[in-house]
């Protein structure tokens, strides 16, 4: 199994260099992270008196993954779900923050688990993670992975401007799905028409 460390690396080479894109929410972007995560710790790395892009463009690829690995795996307690769980659920927390929880409490609420939908990785979350695991050990993190695809696709159905990021210029599979799918067996992935389907109401 990768060390937390080495997930976060790998989270890192996944979200590229610098970005910034009029239509992400998330704003300017630097090795997935993003200029609001930057002000709320107070990055001011140019020392100029505030944060700004600037900031972001100076943020090394080191600094990022010790972001990561503090504020998106160890502050959240991801360290509390099943270890099978822990690279889909990182990666999903940098991207998308609480949300990604949320889609696990979800899921277990649909698997019969009585958790609250709050974002939050308490002992009942956890507990209730474990059981499913075990329950369904070659499944579940496919499971979430399909959860966390899905999720991206009512994203895109409901915001417009966001399609782009779930579906790609040539009309194939955009960043988002491509992501989700990289923790999903092959065999649960998505064929051209299968996706050509699911998002033919956007045009």
């Amino acid at each position: 199994m990768r060390t937390v460390r080495e997930i976060a690396e790998e989270i890192v080479t996944r979200e590229g260099g610098f970005v910034s894109d009029d239509d992400d929410p998330g704003g300017a972007t630097n090795h997935g992270v993003t200029i609001h995560t930057m002000r709320r710790l107070g990055l001011d790395l140019d020392r100029d008196g505030d944060v700004d892009v600037a900031d972001v463009r100076r943020l090394g690829r080191a600094q990022a993954v010790d972001i990561f690995v503090a504020h998106y795996f160890e502050r959240p307690r991801i360290d509390l779900l099943p270890e099978a769980l822990w690279p889909s659920v990182f990666d999903m927390y940098v991207n998308a923050g609480t949300n990604a929880v949320k889609i696990l409490q979800r899921l277990l609420r649909q698997m019969g688990h009585a958790v609250a939908v709050d974002g939050v990785i308490g002992p009942a979350t956890a507990r209730a993670a474990h059981d499913a695991a075990q329950a369904a050990p070659h499944h579940f993190v496919d499971c979430y992975g399909i959860a966390r695809r899905n999720y991206y696709f009512r994203l895109a159905d409901n915001r417009p401007a966001s399609r782009k990021f779930a579906r790609s210029r040539a009309g194939g599979k955009g960043g988002w799905i491509r992501r989700a799918e990289e923790f999903i067996d092959p065999r649960y992935h998505l064929s051209r028409e299968e996706f050509r389907q699911r998002v033919e109401s956007w045009d």
